[in-house]
């Protein structure tokens, strides 16, 4: 579909939509454009004696959206918009450019908080692993929504996966993979 298809479905013009959306990808991904700037907040409005770690968990964990509707017409668009997504290299670029961004950003605020000179890398190690979690439960949910998984229980394995990734997190890699 074409933005000038959609700008006539909505009744405006295709100036219109690209005042709120500014490309077609970002019709899609309008949702998403705030993560990055409530994962920040999470982060910048922790309790002072709250790690970086755990606020990003806590802030996944209590994230809502389609996935947690009850509502049968919510389940049904979830899964279009995954079928959608899933056959367009076009909507799978901007939500990597998404992440990127959301990336450098929570990259740049950990190392400001934390102190770290300007050419440390422990910043983006952490925030690259923080995103990453996300970035596996969007691909995990994605392929069992692609598989026909019952969206009744998929939301509770996403929790189930969110705990498990994140205490994989705090106890440190080495002890969870050994090659």
């Amino acid at each position: 579909m074409t933005v000038a298809e959609i700008a006539r479905r909505a009744a405006v013009s295709e100036a219109t939509v690209f005042n709120y959306f500014p490309s077609k990808e970002d019709l899609i991904y309008s949702r998403m454009q705030s993560f990055e700037a409530s994962l920040l907040a999470a982060v910048r409005e922790r309790h002072f004696d709250q790690s970086v770690l755990a606020a990003v968990r806590s802030y996944l964990l209590t994230r809502k959206g389609l996935l947690t509707e009850p509502d049968p017409a919510a389940q049904a668009r979830l899964v279009a918009l995954t079928r959608i997504v899933a056959n367009s290299p076009a909507l799978r670029a901007r939500e990597r450019q998404i992440y990127d961004e959301a990336t450098q950003s929570l990259a740049r605020l950990i190392a400001e908080e934390a102190s770290f000179e300007a050419e440390a890398m422990e910043p983006w190690v952490i925030a690259n692993a923080l995103t990453g979690v996300h970035r596996a439960l969007v691909g995990y949910v994605r392929r069992r929504l692609l598989a026909d998984a019952d969206t009744r229980t998929l939301a509770r394995d996403v929790q189930t996966n969110t705990e498990k990734a994140f205490a994989l997190l705090k106890q440190g890699l080495s002890r969870a993979y050994r090659s």
